[in-house]
């Protein structure tokens, strides 16, 4: 896989904090990048489906949710 540089510019107060605490800031960002890039993909392929849903099935008649939930209690009483 081909990878990109990025840069970020952050105060020296912030890297000095973060760099104290132990923590990998190029580890983190890459991380939260990956996370974001994920999730915008997963909004994108929900939004494609929900598409499709709204294109391809019928909306239910009125007071069909009622008359399923009646016909089952019935059947279970």
């Amino acid at each position: 896989m081909m990878s990109e540089v990025i840069s970020v510019r952050v105060s020296r107060e912030i890297k000095k904090e973060l760099e104290a605490a132990g923590i990998n800031t190029s580890e983190e960002v890459k991380r939260h990048l990956e996370e974001l890039a994920w999730k915008t993909r997963s909004k994108r392929a929900i939004e494609e489906m929900n598409e499709v849903i709204r294109k391809r099935v019928k909306p239910s008649k009125k007071g069909f949710a009622a008359a399923q939930i009646r016909e089952d209690r019935d059947g279970h009483s």
